[in-house]
């Protein structure tokens, strides 16, 4: 069986082409019709000399195109590559050379960053311009074939080769620090991992590749789920490719507008929305909550279930979703690029409480809690460790051995794990507690304080919006914990009231000792945490204590 993504998508296709796959704004795809444009612009890729192994980015917004280059690459065993559309020509110049691309599909507005980095890539060979109603004379310019006309000029025809479940699938992830890392992963082994290849709540395998295919053949109509998150993000990237495989339909959106969000959702009878924690959460549930105060009408009965990964999902704001939606099920999920699914909780009213920094989860299949010897933490010990994932891993990261050695290891019994750095403890009944990513952890008097917990106890607080938690160098201390704050409109809350509130749910030790106000929190385009910036920020800013 070959476990490969082109594959599974073209066994949906097979058995219920005629049913919508995309929507993003007016534009529509059946399964039929993607297979069909996927199909030319795989042959236009190989009359470009593409073929198995040969790296292409996509750099936009989300769109559909985006979605049809991913999947043309995955028809000719090639390898998309996520890049953000954040980057300026300093990040494109080391991604798109580390990545070895050799083509790239991007968005016209993003041509002349193209154009101020091409001469440094011996390798970019061949280009491929976006329409997204930005003008075209910069992409003209370095000879972009317009995205349209490569359609255009390839067959509809399914003629290609057999294909491997060893074909590789590279996602770059920016981590919290350092450059981004291209992480490789086996279509099978990701397929297992992150991709619905093994059910997250009953935690078994699929058995047969066309398994998914003919559960959706059997069934009236797909999901409609709703993606919030960037293309170039990983969990948005393999959720779409999931909801392929199962016969969903994935609604997608260039730009994260709350109140389009809602309206989307009434109007495309969206089923299920992604997000990435309190980034997306909170500003969504007050756009809901100001458009009904203002009379707008919106009919959101679809609307069956929410789910967040990659970010803290502050138990104030998923209670603010089930005050509004009191049938709404609510997941949140932990993992990571390097490792895939780890844990997923289901919560209702009353019981969206944290234990750490982040959710108290069920682990999924192959995941633990490794300790320093890099055995598996008992259950109820209060021993600290990291969450590992075995089974289906990534073979490493793209030309880096020294970070691939180091995260992914020989465990005490001998198993390969994925440890990227989440630091967990076991609770008795064997479900494991995020508390946060080693990397930001906060080392004040010899006491660890992981940020995430931190910033939940900030966020429950009525004055402020959004908040990132770090350390800064402390004579005394070695660290003393500095809290960035985005306050509310017309708030200004002072660093005695945020003490006198974070010391109701965090240990003493933990309570910031700075405050610093900023006029907005700055995040990732999928919404996670820059602690860099709000790192040197706090180092460099005034302390409203002093």
């Amino acid at each position: 069986m070959a476990y490969q993504f082109a594959d599974l998508m073209e066994h949906t296709v097979d058995l219920i082409g005629d049913r919508p796959a995309l929507v993003c704004g007016d534009e529509r795809r059946t399964f039929a019709e993607l297979d069909a444009r996927t199909n030319q612009l795989a042959h236009h890729l190989q009359s470009r000399g593409f073929g198995a192994g040969d790296h292409i980015g996509v750099y936009g917004l989300n769109s559909i195109a985006w979605v049809e280059t991913m999947v043309a690459a995955f028809k000719i065993s090639a390898v998309p590559v996520n890049i953000n559309f954040r980057y300026v020509e300093e990040e494109l110049r080391y991604l798109f050379g580390n990545a070895d691309l050799k083509g790239v599909a991007f968005d016209a507005t993003y041509a002349s960053r193209i154009a101020a980095v091409r001469d440094d890539l011996p390798l970019l060979e061949h280009l491929l311009c976006i329409d997204d109603g930005a003008d075209h004379a910069d992409a003209e310019a370095l000879g972009a074939v317009r995205f349209e006309d490569a359609v255009a000029e390839g067959s509809p025809d399914r003629d290609f080769g057999p294909r491997s479940p060893d074909d590789i699938v590279m996602i770059y992830t920016g981590g919290t620090t350092g450059m981004p890392k291209g992480v490789m992963w086996r279509h099978e082994d990701i397929f297992y991992a992150l991709a619905g290849g093994i059910d997250p709540f009953t935690r078994e395998p699929v058995t047969d590749e066309w398994e998914q295919a003919k559960k959706a053949a059997a069934s009236p109509g797909g999901l409609v789920f709703f993606n919030l998150p960037p293309l170039m993000h990983g969990a948005a990237f393999v959720a779409t490719s999931m909801n392929l495989f199962q016969g969903n339909v994935s609604v997608l959106t260039p730009r994260f507008e709350p109140a389009e969000v809602w309206r989307t959702i009434a109007r495309e009878r969206i089923n299920s929305v992604l997000i990435v924690g309190d980034a997306m959460g909170r500003p969504l549930i007050e756009a809901l909550t100001d458009m009904e105060a203002a009379g707008e009408e919106l009919d959101l009965g679809s609307l069956i279930s929410l789910s967040s990964s990659a970010a803290v999902f502050s138990p104030s704001v998923k209670d603010r979703f089930l005050d509004r939606f009191p049938n709404l099920i609510i997941t949140d999920s932990i993992g990571a690029t390097e490792s895939g699914f780890n844990g997923l909780i289901t919560v209702g009213k009353g019981n969206t409480a944290m234990k750490g920094g982040g959710p108290t989860v069920s682990p999924g299949r192959d995941t633990v809690v490794l300790d320093d010897d890099l055995v598996p933490v008992e259950p109820g010990s209060g021993v600290v460790g990291r969450v590992a994932r075995g089974g289906n891993l990534p073979l490493g990261y793209y030309k880096d051995e020294k970070k691939t050695a180091e995260t992914f290891v020989i465990g005490a019994d001998g198993r390969r794990y994925s440890i990227p750095g989440d630091f967990a403890t076991v609770e008795p009944d064997g479900t494991i507690t995020l508390l946060g990513r080693g990397s930001v952890c906060i080392n004040t008097g010899g006491e660890k304080v992981y940020p995430e917990e931190v910033e939940q106890a900030l966020k429950a607080h009525p004055k402020v919006f959004d908040a990132l938690v770090v350390g800064v160098a402390d004579e005394r201390w070695g660290q003393t914990v500095a809290a960035v704050v985005q306050a509310r409109s017309g708030e200004e809350p002072s660093l005695d009231e945020l003490d006198e509130h974070c010391r109701s749910a965090v240990a003493g030790y933990k309570v910031p000792r700075q405050l610093h106000l900023v006029d907005e929190i700055q995040r990732s385009p999928s919404g996670k945490p820059d602690y860099p910036w709000a790192k040197k920020l706090a180092e460099a800013g005034t302390n409203l204590a002093d």
